[in-house]
């Protein structure tokens, strides 16, 4: 599989940049849904889940996405999946009642599936040893939330949330012309179509991985590093608008600001697994997002301590700037977890990069979905803004126990057989 550079950069290039205009398509409510929230007075809960919504269907069709891509090409996929992204968006843009918002949602969440289609599309046009940093760029493409942050928000003031679903449809209908007309199929396909061969595998048999509990275990791993992100992706402006004050701009460019680093930093992420190996990267992922959630948990409070001289009051509460600053860490290191995580997939499992990413990914990508409504009902239920963090700190102290266990057990196992774990994990 050995690819003229320039064949190469390219796809790497241009599914980089078509991730981040389905990224910022596939995270759009989390500007336009606090003016439909308004619009529509929904409860906290109502709003979590239609921002929650596309994050469902991304998660969901990344799979079979996934097995797609290997069968019959990114290029096609690609374009495929943004074309029909680009529809639902438009339609967006026409509905009126809770109802139709929620399953143009749907719709606008097959923006996210691309993610899959990358991963298994890029891989195939880089060696083992240059994978991580390949797909470690290619996730960089997460900037298009910070993409949507920045720019939603002054298109909405100034034509309405509708324009920024018609705009934005825009941008992919032109992105997939774009991908089309200047990338090729991958070398797998053309050598495929060459000589005429038959798919190798059936389609069933391309999910034969998913029995190994070591899948799920990096989907628990995804689910934190990428699914939490995304969850702070669309929570934050809501956070900062109801904790601090923040009006949606300023919200919004906070966000967006904490989207940038936590983004860029994934491809810094792929280069330092394939240097120092992707077990290192989560243990550092893991260990210091423990701190971040355990400091971001702590809520708001006023204490009463009896003194020599009588009852002393004093009020603890996280400043603005030190919230910004201990999140701006965690999504520092969870950008480094989610390339460490894909690290691992083309390492253990060559052939079914396409099927067992997706698993990930979908995993991944539920997270985003599930996390946000949890936290409106978390807001509901105990009325602590910061129990989402409390949530997170618990997600990761089971990822990271899970993970030591797992590597111990490992250790053992190779200190009595010649055999050793893929240098990987």
């Amino acid at each position: 599989m050995n690819q003229p550079s320039g064949t190469a950069t390219r796809a790497l290039s241009m599914s980089t940049i078509a991730f981040t205009v389905c990224f910022a398509v596939w995270t759009i409510f989390s500007i336009i849904g606090v003016r439909i929230k308004s619009e529509l007075g929904l409860s906290e809960t109502e709003f979590g889940l239609l921002i929650g919504m596309p994050i469902l269907t991304g998660s969901l069709v990344r799979i079979v996405l996934g097995v797609w891509t290997d069968r019959f090409g990114g290029r096609l996929v690609y374009t495929t999946t943004m074309l029909a992204a680009a529809l639902a968006t438009f339609l967006l843009a026409f509905a009126t009642t809770y109802g139709e918002m929620l399953v143009a949602a749907l719709g606008v969440g097959l923006a996210g599936g691309s993610f899959a289609v990358g991963v298994a599309y890029v891989s195939r046009f880089y060696p083992a040893a240059r994978q991580g940093t390949a797909l470690g760029i290619f996730g960089v493409g997460n900037v298009g939330a910070a993409v949507t942050k920045f720019v939603a928000p002054f298109v909405l003031v100034a034509w309405g949330w509708q324009s920024v679903a018609l705009i934005w449809a825009v941008a992919l209908v032109i992105m997939a012309a774009v991908f089309w007309l200047t990338t090729e199929d991958d070398p797998v396909i053309r050598q495929r179509r060459l000589t005429g061969a038959a798919q190798p595998r059936s389609f069933l048999q391309e999910f034969a991985p998913l029995r190994d509990i070591r899948v799920w275990r990096f989907a628990l791993y995804y689910f934190f590093a990428f699914g939490a992100f995304v969850a702070l992706a669309l929570w934050l402006p809501r956070y900062l608008i109801g904790v601090y004050g923040f009006d949606i701009a300023v919200a919004g460019m906070i966000g967006a600001a904490y989207s940038i680093p936590a983004s860029i930093f994934r491809a810094y992420g792929g280069v330092l697994s394939d240097r120092i190996g992707a077990r290192t990267v989560l243990y550092w992922t893991f260990a210091v997002s423990l701190i971040c959630c355990a400091v971001l948990s702590l809520p708001a409070a006023d204490y009463v301590v009896r003194g020599i001289e009588g009852p002393i009051a004093f009020h603890f509460e996280i400043a603005p700037i030190a919230f910004i600053a201990v999140t701006f860490v965690l999504g520092f290191f969870m950008s480094l977890g989610k390339a460490a995580v894909y690290k691992h997939i083309p390492v253990y499992y060559p052939q079914n990069v396409g099927a067992v990413g997706g698993l990930v990914g979908m995993i991944g990508g539920l997270g985003g979905f599930i996390l946000p409504i949890v936290f409106g009902a978390l807001n509901d239920l105990t009325g602590v803004w910061s129990s989402c963090f409390m949530l997170l700190c618990a997600i990761v102290a089971v990822s990271l126990a899970w993970m030591h266990l797992a590597i111990r057990k490992m250790q053992r196992e190779a200190a009595s057989t010649p055999v050793l774990a893929p240098a990987a994990e």
